[in-house]
């Protein structure tokens, strides 16, 4: 009788393994297509979009009278004056840098405080163009100028 119940018992733990084993393996391809279609996406995420529809009729009305501002390119948004690109894809700090050269770009320069505002609707983490120059023992933006204390 002992026997039958550890094998009994055997059964049942290498059922529950095998049934474990099963639902991590369906995670892993779950969380692999998640993340492979967060890649994937063309253009700004949905909530960067939403925020550049409500943002658009104010954009081109009160922020650019006179100022001489341009349409943005093709999945780029529009925030008063400036073109914003929020990329899907996982990229170094240098390869983000690179992409916006070769965009006639650079990332992004925080100078007013409504920026941080804006870009809190985006759910994707982003570069933005600060950088820490040893030999000056300062942070940096990319043309140079020293990051403000007021921001």
């Amino acid at each position: 009788m002992a026997a039958f119940r550890t094998t009994a018992w055997r059964l049942i733990s290498g059922v529950l393994g095998v049934i474990c084993l099963v639902l991590m393996a369906a995670l892993g391809v779950l969380l692999k297509n998640s993340l492979t279609k967060r890649s994937v996406q063309p253009g700004p995420s949905a909530d960067l979009q939403e925020e550049y529809n409500l943002h658009e009729e104010e954009e081109s009305c009160l922020g650019c009278l006179g100022s001489g501002c341009y349409s943005c390119q093709e999945k780029w948004i529009g925030y008063q004056c400036n073109c914003y690109f929020i990329s899907n894809e996982l990229k170094t700090w240098k390869d983000g840098r690179d992409f916006c050269v070769s965009h006639n770009s650079s990332l992004l320069q925080i100078q007013t405080r409504n920026e941080p505002a804006f870009m809190k609707f985006s759910t994707s983490f982003y570069w933005i163009g600060l950088s820490y120059d040893e030999e000056h023992h300062a942070w940096l933006w990319e043309d140079n100028s020293t990051l403000s204390q007021d921001l």
